[in-house]
């Protein structure tokens, strides 16, 4: 599959501190993996530094290695009969997806599990991914559902219809934060 340049994720700070308290990590534990120093882990967090894009990647890959495989919720996607998704809050990596989710992007049904969506992110799914830093999403523990409109898109390894979706936070048994994407 070609990967797609990815535009930086907004908030890149506020979404870091989310999923390395959510672990339970330290930022201390944190630096010394990816071989900075606290204070510049702090300095991300904080947004008072933003780290190139590769070094946001490798920030993010470093926090989902420890994952707990959450079967019994990605069974529940998987069978459920309405298009919905599951991705990593963070990366966008994609954990599940429906058979008509998988139906109407116009893939298999496993082809994108550990695939980052944000690649085909539409200016839609874009600009309301911007917006929820104002509306609180990164500081509460159980955001509001978002509900947005996107217009389609179709790339090589996937298409998007145009329509509506809900964004909603829940968090897996090693207290990853993930986001349900549900159509409508």
């Amino acid at each position: 599959m070609t990967r797609l340049s990815a535009p930086t994720f907004p908030s890149f700070g506020k979404r870091l501190k989310r999923q390395r308290a959510a672990l339970g990590l330290k930022q201390e534990a944190l630096a010394l993996a990816l071989g900075v120093s606290q204070t510049t882990v702090s300095r991300w967090e904080s947004g008072a530094q933003v780290p190139e894009h590769e070094m946001q990647q490798r920030a993010l890959r470093e926090l989902g290695a420890s994952r707990a495989d959450d079967a019994a919720v990605k069974r529940l996607i998987e069978g459920a009969d309405f298009a919905v998704h599951l991705v990593d809050e963070a990366s966008h990596e994609c954990l599940a997806y429906s058979k008509t989710r998988a139906r109407d992007w116009n893939v298999s049904m496993r082809s994108l599990i550990g695939v980052s969506l944000w690649q085909f992110a539409t200016e839609e799914i874009q600009q309301a991914e911007a917006e929820l830093d104002g509306k609180g999403w990164w500081d509460d523990i159980a955001p509001a559902p978002q509900r947005l409109i996107t217009s389609g898109a179709i790339y090589p390894e996937l298409r998007i219809s145009p329509g509506g979706m809900i964004w909603e936070r829940m968090y897996l048994a090693d207290g990853r934060p993930v986001r349900l994407t549900t159509g409508f």
